[in-house]
């Protein structure tokens, strides 16, 4: 039976635990109560924000006025096809513990995703993406429930119009849609993609791979690589790690054309100490790391203030130590002042604020 509450707070729905009360909040576990959620929020006339894992999300220290919808759908399911295994997942799935399953089936495809916080339904709608793996790599199909209609819509891969972080769903169709589940194309017997050079070298210095006869060995192998990274960095939820109080990365490494970046290298030419700028190929433009950005333009890990600051392990991470969401993007918006003076290139925030 659909519950529906009033004056919720919402810190403990999000990684950041920050944000204030919301006016209604519903957790919806199926597609029938969701759609009953979106008519009770219809008949009040009041606006809907749909709630993931909440590690991407920033609501406001007044709250939200309105109906937040959690997303509660949990159900995993296989069919062989193959030499592939297509494993649909309902959007209400924990992201991290889907990956972890996964990689112990052997089931290749997303595991360099691993540990990344939030749902599974959330992975589609910016194309999440770590240590060289996209979900749009391995996604098969996303099912939707479309908000106008309450109807649901299936969209294949082709269909999603995926690109760096981002999808339809976050661009031409934001709002418009909510995904109800999203089916993976994985490798049975797989073994691990790995195009990152950090994971591949700490990979090749650890395991042979090639001695791992099993795909799922190999797998399990290559997870706990991109496990043990994360939690360097503090990019793997820790309630006994405060740096983990955050969102990830807060921005997005920029994607920049060859004038841009000739402007970023001659300016480091002039302030810098002689290293190369950092740069990764993007189809024919180059993405620059927006921690080397961030760092060199002064902003250094560990900086604190007014109860926010830069995480001590990673310059990408915003943490919330005890303060307010008004603190946290005030320290985010002189962050890309500051990079945007000394460099001309603007942020842009990967992190979804909610006013």
């Amino acid at each position: 039976m659909l519950s529906i509450k009033e004056h919720i707070e919402l810190k403990p729905y999000t990684t950041l635990h920050l944000g204030g009360p919301a006016d209604f909040f519903c957790e919806c576990t199926s597609v029938y109560e969701l759609q009953d959620a979106l008519r009770f929020a219809a008949g009040r006339e009041v606006r809907v924000h749909i709630l993931g894992g909440g590690s991407n999300t920033i609501f406001s220290d007044s709250g939200y006025q309105g109906c937040v919808l959690k997303i509660g759908m949990k159900g995993i399911s296989y069919v062989e096809d193959g030499g592939d295994i297509l494993v649909t997942a309902l959007a209400g799935e924990d992201w991290g513990s889907f990956v972890q399953l996964m990689v112990e089936k052997g089931f290749s495809g997303i595991e360099c995703l691993s540990g990344i916080p939030g749902s599974v339904g959330a992975t589609p709608i910016q194309n999440v993406g770590a240590y060289g793996q996209e979900v749009k790599d391995s996604i098969d199909s996303v099912k939707v429930l479309e908000r106008a209609t309450l109807n649901e819509i299936t969209f294949s891969n082709t269909e999603c119009n995926f690109s760096y972080r981002t999808s339809r769903f976050k661009t031409t169709d934001a709002g418009k849609y909510i995904v109800t589940s999203v089916t993976f194309r994985l490798k049975k017997n797989g073994r691990p993609t790995i195009h990152y050079p950090e994971v591949k070298k700490i990979i090749e210095a650890s395991v042979d791979l090639s001695t791992l006869a099993d795909g799922r060995d190999s797998l399990i192998a290559a997870r706990d690589i991109v496990i043990s990274l994360r939690k360097k960095k503090s990019m793997v939820i820790d309630p006994n790690d405060p740096n983990t109080r955050s969102v990830g990365s807060f921005f997005l490494n920029p994607i920049v054309d060859a004038d841009v970046l000739q402007h970023v290298c001659d300016v480091w030419t002039t302030i810098g100490d002689g290293s190369p700028v950092p740069t990764f190929p993007f189809e024919e433009k180059k993405k620059i790391p927006a921690a080397w950005l961030i760092e060199k333009a002064g902003f250094k890990k560990g900086t604190k203030k007014d109860g926010v600051g830069i995480s001590e392990n990673h310059t990408l991470a915003l943490v919330n130590y005890n303060g307010t969401v008004d603190a946290l993007l005030r320290l985010a918006m002189e962050i890309q002042s500051g990079v945007e003076s000394v460099f001309s290139v603007r942020l842009e925030r990967e992190a979804n604020v909610i006013a």
